[in-house]
């Protein structure tokens, strides 16, 4: 499988190609408006056909660039089935599954950061993409867009650290330039979910964050709502 890792350096955003080396089918996930020519002519350099752009959730700080590479590659846009955007080719939601050539993502509802985030488990576990909901040694917020620290909690509780210890966890943004973890490690070290982290424990902790909103937040959520059309 063709697998590379991709940033947005204004919102610390990573994106995600994964291509099938025998036929020639790819799917972007989170891709963002600003690295559309960048992520096309990379696609182009390996010979791949854009089949689908996947939504982790209806982004607060970037507008994705799904509805551009719809109009310019022909691909398919996937959102979750409570991600409020009728705009999507494909509405999913749990055990839903998403193929390109001989691999497969399959759908996990994980709402808390959002009402409508998903998880994108490659091949049964090999790896994962976890958007806001789990970050490295961290998760998304859960203070609008119908956030619940109590959803979150359960959502990586129960979809997420119960894959495969050795599953790779790639994230939706990273801040401090980490690129990946894997299951086992979040299990252990992550200072909000992990360990003991109780359910009642790590609400409180969401609760007392007090953060400023997204800087973008305002253009974000109606474009993304219209994948990425703005008015």
């Amino acid at each position: 499988m063709i697998f590379r890792q991709l940033f947005e350096r204004d919102t610390s955003t990573y994106t995600y190609l994964l291509g099938d080396e025998a036929t020639g089918e790819a799917v972007l996930i989170d891709p963002v408006r600003e690295t559309q020519a960048r992520d096309v002519q990379l696609i182009e350099e390996l010979g791949l056909h854009l089949a689908y752009t996947l939504e982790t959730h209806v982004h607060a700080d970037h507008v994705t660039a799904a509805s551009a590479l719809r109009d310019q590659l022909g691909s398919r846009s996937v959102v979750s089935i409570d991600g409020g955007a009728p705009c999507a080719d494909v509405l999913v939601g749990d055990g839903n599954t998403i193929r390109f050539g001989e691999h497969t993502l399959e759908v996990r509802q994980t709402p808390g950061h959002t009402d409508g985030c998903v998880t994108y488990v490659l091949d049964g576990g090999v790896m994962v993409f976890t958007g806001d909901a789990l970050l490295i040694r961290g998760c998304g917020r859960t203070d609008f867009q119908h956030g619940d620290a109590h959803k979150l909690y359960r959502s990586v509780h129960n979809k997420i650290f119960t894959l495969p210890d050795a599953c790779v966890v790639y994230p939706g943004h990273d801040y401090q330039g980490r690129t990946s973890s894997t299951v086992a490690e979040e299990k252990q070290f992550n200072p909000r979910l992990g360990g003991d982290q109780t359910e009642a424990g790590f609400v409180q902790l969401m609760e007392g964050l007090d953060l400023a909103l997204p800087r973008h937040i305002q253009e974000a959520v109606p474009a993304n709502l219209a994948c990425g059309k703005v008015a």
